[in-house]
């Protein structure tokens, strides 16, 4: 099931499991995971796109091993939180990835993950080469961090 609010999905998830966070672009899907008490996501690889049936089988492959309960969904709003073309695509994606699976699907505005993994890569001195074969799931990896930071908010409040 897909939920356009992190309140919702907060409650269709179990209380423990780790959560995966996907930066999907049109070449890659950047992937990463919290652990299982979900304070923190770690970037765990990057999925080079082809049809949506081989990345879903990858990705189902990733989930099944690390026991994921619930995916958060980079949603690439425009700067003024409009939506462009980008997120029709995502939408899409998860539409055909909720038909696969059973794991709650969350969209969590994915604006400027990317320039902040950019600046950590630049920051911890990282070759140009490397940057690009990393970025994706560092950006992810934001994506989900700000996810699980939300999440954490809300079971706190409660």
């Amino acid at each position: 099931m897909i939920h356009d609010e992190i309140e919702d999905f907060a409650d269709a998830l179990p209380p423990m499991g780790a959560l995966a966070g996907l930066d999907l672009g049109t070449r890659t899907i950047g992937v990463a995971i919290s652990d299982g008490l979900r304070a923190v996501a770690t970037p765990q690889s990057t999925i080079k796109r082809t049809k949506f049936t081989a990345d879903a089988v990858a990705l189902e492959a990733i989930l099944a091993e690390r026991g994921v309960v619930g995916i958060v969904l980079g949603l690439p709003l425009n700067m003024d939180g409009s939506e462009g073309p980008r997120i029709q695509s995502t939408r899409a994606f998860a539409r055909n990835l909720a038909r696969r699976i059973e794991t709650p699907i969350a969209y969590w505005d994915e604006r400027l993950s990317t320039v902040a993994a950019e600046r950590a890569l630049l920051e911890a001195d990282a070759s140009r080469r490397k940057r690009a074969e990393v970025i994706d799931h560092v950006a992810a990896g934001y994506i989900l961090q700000g996810a699980l930071d939300r999440l954490r908010h809300l079971r706190d409040t409660t």
